[in-house]
């Protein structure tokens, strides 16, 4: 599987708990100053909150719920599962894990694995060059 992973070095926020979602999303180059009605950021929002319901979410349902087209919450919807945040089960939606430590780790993971294939790549160029 292939996945993007962007990560944006920032300072940390106060105690809030939604200065601390939106740095962890920025930090993870999920919410961007082109999202200006913090769309992705709200449906991130509902997707944890359906995970802490174990439930999953259609996008029609996210799309009435936050008064924002089906087609915007589709086309954030696919960038979070290209990064692997999100999963799609039949027409419903779900966090690939309930919890945002499991996906972290597993970032840090995938990233480990991409820096070794590029140190190993990097080094036959090295010695061919």
């Amino acid at each position: 599987m292939i996945r993007k992973i962007v990560i944006v070095s920032q300072s940390i926020p106060n105690k809030n708990l939604n200065d601390e979602l939106q740095w962890f999303g920025r930090s993870l180059g999920l919410f961007g100053n082109r999202d200006k009605d913090s769309s992705v950021f709200r449906i991130f929002l509902e997707l944890l909150k359906a995970a802490r319901q174990e439930r999953q979410i259609s996008s029609d349902e996210l799309a009435e719920k936050l008064s924002i087209t089906r087609a915007t919450v589709v086309y954030h919807l696919n960038a979070l599962m290209d990064r692997g945040f999100v999963i799609q089960q039949k027409r419903r939606y779900l966090l690939s894990h309930e919890d945002l430590r499991h996906i972290i780790n597993e970032m840090q993971n995938d990233a480990e694995t991409s820096f070794a294939r590029m140190l190993a790549i990097a080094k036959e160029i090295d010695e061919q060059l």
